[in-house]
């Protein structure tokens, strides 16, 4: 009994350690801002948009990886746990790359403060705010009348 019990535990700390992380987790890696020292304001504004979108795409990679990885541990506890070996899990490269744009993005508005430049432009955080609040309307849309507050 003992035995089984301990393959359990560690069984589910193996999985729940092996899924993928909500990238709403993942904080920005430092990146220095005098990396775009030589920059001007029209190249931090391109550069800012391209790791926007860079960002934002990655996003929604690593949340439908989230997404997938919670259905099939759900679907592998209720019909056959054994499964969940197959999950492919954990953080990936991905995770590391969308850590690292997120700091780029904070050097690039460091830098472009610093410059003085002015721009105004939709960070990649509100973006995914949009996104995250548009899923929600959505889901509950799907929810129907009887789970609406």
């Amino acid at each position: 009994m003992k035995k089984i019990k301990l393959i359990m535990t560690l069984t589910l700390s193996t999985l729940f350690f092996g899924c993928a992380s909500n990238p709403n987790d993942i904080s920005a890696s430092y990146v220095s801002a005098y990396k775009y020292k030589d920059f001007d304001c029209d190249q931090i504004m391109m550069e800012m948009d391209h790791v926007s979108r860079t960002t934002v795409r990655l996003y929604q990679s690593l949340r439908t990886q989230q997404k997938n990885d919670q259905a099939q541990m759900g679907i592998g506890l209720l019909l056959f746990w054994p499964t969940l070996f197959l999950l492919e899990g954990g953080d990936g490269p991905e995770a590391a790359q969308y850590a690292d744009l997120k700091g780029e993005y904070e050097a690039l508005r460091k830098m472009s403060v610093e410059k003085r430049c002015e721009i105004d432009m939709k960070s990649p955080e509100s973006i995914i705010a949009d996104i995250v609040e548009k899923d929600e309307v959505k889901n509950k849309r799907k929810a129907g009348p009887a789970f609406r507050q």
